[in-house]
């Protein structure tokens, strides 16, 4: 008789142990990138000038390692299995660098902490407002100001747009602040064309 209660026994052990290292499982974790967007502008020489952008700034609630989706309302969602690969303070100052020495056609665009920003000719700072997506768009929106490094003079403009997804999914979410940084980008090389030369 105790055959069959020792055989139901060991089914149980074998059937809890299996639940529970099931449990013990994290779940996979996707990351993600912003990726440059700007296309190569055609120029006849790069511009006689420097550009360093400075640290910037971002609202807190999207400020961390998770992708923020905001909901009706005023709720916003955390997507804990879906994240950035590096912190967003670091990711898009290099990532509108990037796009900028693309647009402007030099390499002497330089991100925040790099050493040769200290002595650029012009300082980008900008104040992120707004960085949020919701189910079928990414929105943007920012207060930036180029610093001129001779007379420490600033040019202040608000920039806003929003992005469709275009397709369902993180990764098209993550293409789509990218598409947006990529516009911000180019208001800032419009500005930057325009300025008046440097004069130390």
């Amino acid at each position: 008789m105790r055959t069959p209660f020792r055989f139901a026994t060991l089914l149980l052990f074998c059937w809890l142990t299996s639940a529970l290292t099931g449990c013990a499982r994290s779940p996979q974790v996707n990351f993600y990138e912003l990726a440059p967007q700007a296309q190569s502008s055609v120029v006849t020489a790069p511009p006689p000038f420097s550009v360093a952008f400075a640290p910037i700034t971002l609202p807190e609630f999207v400020d961390r390692q998770q992708l923020v989706l905001t909901t009706t309302g005023s709720r916003v969602h955390l997507l804990e299995t879906h994240r950035w690969a590096e912190p967003l303070k670091s990711a898009i100052p290099r990532l509108l660098a990037d796009n900028l020495s693309r647009l402007l056609g030099t390499d002497r665009v330089f991100s925040y902490p790099q050493s040769a920003s200290n002595d650029a000719d012009y300082r980008i700072h900008a104040d992120f407002l707004r960085f949020e997506s919701s189910e079928d768009t990414v929105m943007i929106e920012a207060l930036w100001t180029i610093r001129t490094a001779g007379d420490g003079s600033g040019k202040t403009r608000r920039f806003k747009v929003t992005e469709a997804l275009g397709a369902e999914g993180n990764e098209a979410r993550v293409a789509a602040y990218s598409r947006a940084l990529a516009a911000l980008s180019r208001d800032i090389a419009d500005s930057l064309r325009e300025a008046k030369p440097v004069s130390r």
